[in-house]
């Protein structure tokens, strides 16, 4: 269990060496019944013999490597089934017995925990980004259907660790590379700190030999002096906490090594630094005698203000539970102190697999603890982030964020507690309430005041989510949420507005197509809109019209495509069809040389302002509402707007295909950005004035900037936000009225801080 204290006493390797099966019956003997012993043991002779010949490269018979992963999961009390999995685990993917062959022998539970645990097998980290992502979605698919299979893995793995010394330097480093990258946190996600700290330090050792050792040897060095010390302190801790009538037992504790070198890295701290904090650990017999163990030591020793957190109350979200404090011990040395159960003590070293206990029926095992809810909970959010996410680069990006969490604790305006990442937002807190809430979040209330949705939640903090309806996403949010969840969601929704907008577009750009060859997408006949589908190697319209949307397929050529006869499509039809139109093409050319004799003027498209993402407006030229505009189609944007006299239109006017006439609707909805250049002499308080004269008239300044044009005149940069030219005419009005300005003149195909 990552905490926020040291972990316990320095770690040592465990020993590698072989087990036979006779010493890990006699283990089971403490918890299992003989029958089920038996049951074990026919596992570990079936897969002795279907590995038979086989050994691995320390030159030991495979079967000593299932063997120790069963004694693993033993040393946690596992349950017959995961133990019998771990002596077939590597049999369907090693040999050749199906996954049927083990369901007859030992049960179809058994043989899906190996058939979970043999896809994870393929799992690759660091090199090929799309083969790691695709097969970490296996594994939540088979975490999913049963918890063991990671428990099961977790083990394999870890045995590997201990036996990496006999591969090449390389291997080693991979292996120990994914194993701190992702086996080492899903291990503290699960709360199995014990797992976790070997993972660390084995990794830690493999990956970065040298380092290890410095450090190992810096701590040993460090030992004499600081051992009179830590006595000192641990015997003032008990005596005094047995005045107090406490049983309690005290541990000096040490940081292991990965830890030391995560913390000199990320703090930029010494070693020295670090390892003049002393660190301890306090188990006592129950929940009332942790605070009053609490209050005993900050009674001994004066506790360091701001640095005591209450796990026991709020457990993390792994299950953790302690109570954490920063004493002021003798001479001034900074004390961390842990205050826990022995359940608790239990829960952290071992989480999901520290309670769970055998039933004699032939169903399930379960957990006595909120553990395997908490981790259920967690494996179902895996599965919902799959589910919402584009493709697996971006799923594995959003687990890799939940899996290194530091949690802050929030409540909800009932008084539930909800844990996030460090650094969320309310967006995330919005997201984690519900998805339909963080689509319609607008505001939010923090302590009862409004702020804004971008600021970073603090623990204890009240979060109120004020949503409105036909509110939606912002694709800004994406610049500041942490979780997964919500990244994922937010994505999600904007793709599938992108493409219903897209879809909107295209039909409403083929339809005036169609219009200037006379016809209509409604007198289409469903042979044509089938010989195009053929052609395109598309199954459903939606995806042309899509296509003409984005930019990525021209809608006169794809008129031009439906309205041939079949005979000249099929001779017509060229791979520059589906060309984006920034293209030129033969088929292009054609369009122009050779235009169709039913051609008929073409009818200006409407502009209605709410078309949403898939049109967008030039910031070269900024048109509003009343300007004389033009349109172009941008392969992956759509449909571009400029003013009609715009200089970046020159050169596409040339192409028919890519350039359009647009006209603005009779009622055009939303603000326009313009920009203006303000002449005016210099006096104090004249930006304030210009900027309450902008907003008298119901219009917002997005950016100023000021320049120098001499000592009395000065030249001001707007740029603002207008429903259309006459609203832009009463504001210039206006600011012309303004004693100090000299003139006012709105910006067209400038640069002024328009790429800053």
């Amino acid at each position: 269990m990552a905490t926020d204290c040291a972990e316990i006493s320095s770690y040592q390797p465990a020993s590698t060496s072989a087990q036979s099966i006779e010493d890990l019956a006699e283990k089971l003997n403490a918890y299992l019944n003989p029958d089920h012993i038996q049951e074990i043991k026919h596992a570990y002779y079936y897969a002795e013999q279907a590995h038979d010949n086989q050994r691995r490269r320390s030159g030991d018979p495979y079967i000593v490597h299932p063997l120790a992963v069963a004694y693993i999961l033993a040393d946690m009390r596992m349950d017959p089934q995961s133990l019998m999995a771990a002596m077939l685990h590597d049999v369907i993917e090693d040999t050749s017995i199906g996954k049927e062959a083990l369901s007859e022998q030992f049960g179809e539970s058994v043989a899906d925990l190996v058939d979970g645990v043999s896809k994870l097998t393929q799992i690759k980290f660091g090199s090929r980004a799309e083969a790691q992502a695709e097969n970490f979605q296996k594994m939540a698919l088979a975490m999913a259907k049963d918890i063991r299979v990671i428990l099961v893995k977790l083990a394999d793995r870890l045995h590997n660790m201990r036996t990496l010394g006999v591969l090449r330097p390389d291997k080693r480093r991979r292996i120990a590379k994914e194993t701190l990258e992702m086996y080492g946190p899903i291990a503290n996600r699960l709360g199995m700190n014990t797992i976790r700290v070997e993972f660390e330090e084995l990794g830690f050792h493999a990956l970065h030999p040298m380092r290890s050792e410095r450090i190992a040897a810096a701590v040993k060095a460090s030992r004499g002096h600081r051992k009179e010390i830590l006595d000192k302190v641990r015997l003032a801790l008990e005596n005094h906490l047995n005045q107090e009538g406490l049983n309690a037992r005290v541990f000096g504790r040490e940081k292991h090594l990965y830890s030391i070198y995560q913390k000199m890295r990320g703090k930029k701290k010494s070693f020295s630094e670090i390892m003049d904090v002393y660190a301890y650990r306090i188990i006592v017999d129950n929940v009332d005698s942790c605070y009053r163990a609490l209050g005993a030591v900050h009674c001994l020793y004066k506790p360091l203000t701001g640095h005591f957190k209450d796990y026991i109350a709020i457990p993390k979200s792994n299950g953790y539970q302690s109570l954490h404090t920063v004493l002021f011990g003798m001479h001034g040395v900074p004390i961390e102190i842990q205050i826990r159960t022995e359940e608790m003590d239990e829960m952290a070293n071992n989480g999901i697999a520290a309670h769970w206990l055998y039933k004699s029926s032939e169903n399930q095992n379960e957990l006595l603890s909120g553990s395997h809810t908490r981790a259920r909970r967690w494996i179902q959010n895996l599965l919902e982030l799959q589910q919402s996410t584009g493709n697996s680069l971006e799923f594995i990006e959003n687990v890799k964020i939940d899996l290194f969490p530091d949690e802050v604790y929030v409540f909800t305006p009932k008084g539930n507690i909800l844990e996030l990442p460090q650094g969320a937002t309310a967006v995330d807190f919005a997201y984690a309430v519900h998805t339909d809430v963080g689509n319609s979040c607008v505001a939010c209330r923090i302590n009862r005041r409004l702020a804004p949705v971008s600021e970073i939640l603090q623990s204890g903090s009240t979060i109120e989510v004020l949503t409105a309806p036909g509110s939606q996403p912002n694709p800004a949010w994406l610049g500041f949420v942490v979780t997964g969840k919500a990244r994922s969601n937010i994505r999600h929704f904007l793709k599938n507005q992108r493409h219903t907008e897209s879809i909107a577009l295209g039909k409403r750009l083929l339809n005036k197509a169609l219009g200037s060859l006379g016809s209509s997408i409604e007198q289409l006949s469903e042979e044509q809109i089938q010989r195009v589908l053929r052609d395109t190697g598309h199954h459903n319209f939606d995806y042309i019209l899509e296509d003409i949307g984005l930019g990525n397929r021209v809608a006169y050529l794809a008129a031009r495509q439906l309205t041939e006869p079949a005979a000249t499509s099929d001779t017509s039809n060229s791979a520059d069809q589906g060309a984006p139109a920034g293209n030129t093409s033969e088929t292009d050319q054609q369009g122009k040389d050779q235009p169709s004799p039913e051609l008929k003027p073409p009818v200006p498209l409407k502009i209605t302002g709410t078309e949403g993402m898939i049109i967008s407006f030039a910031k070269c030229c900024r048109p509003i509402p009343g300007d004389p505009i033009i349109g172009h189609i941008s392969a992956g944007r759509g449909l571009v707007v400029h003013t009609d006299a715009c200089n970046n239109m020159a050169e596409i006017r040339e192409s028919r295909t890519k350039c359009m006439e647009l006209r603005w609707a009779p009622e055009v909805k939303g603000e326009f950005l313009v920009e203006l250049r303000v002449e005016l002499e210099q006096k104090r308080g004249i930006i304030a004035l210009l900027a309450n004269k902008i907003n008298s008239l119901d219009a917002n300044i997005e950016k100023i900037s000021v320049e120098d044009k001499d000592i009395r005149f000065s030249v001001v940069l707007l740029l603002i936000k207008v429903h259309n030219r006459v609203h832009l005419a009463r504001i210039m009005r206006r600011l012309r009225n303004v004693r100090p300005v000299t003139r006012v003149a709105r910006i067209k195909n400038s640069s002024s801080w328009r790429r800053k």
